[in-house]
């Protein structure tokens, strides 16, 4: 499976999750039970070695994506919605929610692997759009600053 397909399931999500900065007290902690269906038992890692448990962030669409300033920031692999500072009392999904209420993976009814091929790419075409939407608008950045850079070279000539 390509990479980013890979991330449609909670493990592979909840991987991204190794150096979390949260580990006691938290809502948003690998220890705590993620929901829905498919959740490992209390206690019993999986073959691939990761944790008992998945993480709710996990379970809520999120990977980790650290940097260096920002040790807790999460985004959502379908919306690409980036959050950070995290408080101990945040719920992930709730959370989620309330700052990306439109997101596909947020309003799915069943677990990705029980969707049929049909359902599968439609899903997936939603969060390529999303994906290509905010690569472009990157770039539109990037070029109306370099535009900005030159009119002001342009001006003092």
């Amino acid at each position: 499976l390509p990479e980013v397909w890979r991330l449609y399931f909670a493990s592979v999500r909840a991987a991204t999750f190794r150096n979390w900065p949260f580990t006691e007290g938290c809502a948003c902690t690998p220890e705590r039970v993620s929901a829905g269906p498919g959740r490992r038992e209390r206690g019993r890692a999986g073959a691939d070695g990761l944790p008992p448990l998945c993480p709710q962030m996990a379970a809520a669409g999120f990977v980790h994506c650290p940097s260096e300033n920002s040790p807790d920031v999460a985004q959502c692999f379908f919306c690409l919605k980036e959050l950070e500072g995290w408080e101990p009392d945040d719920d992930p999904l709730e959370e989620h929610k309330k700052h990306s209420a439109d997101c596909g993976f947020l309003s799915l009814q069943k677990e990705p692997a029980n969707l049929t091929v049909q359902e599968f790419l439609k899903l997936d075409k939603m969060r390529m759009r999303k994906a290509l939407k905010k690569e472009v608008s990157q770039k539109m950045t990037k070029v109306e600053d370099k535009a900005k850079v030159q009119r002001c070279g342009i001006k003092n000539l």
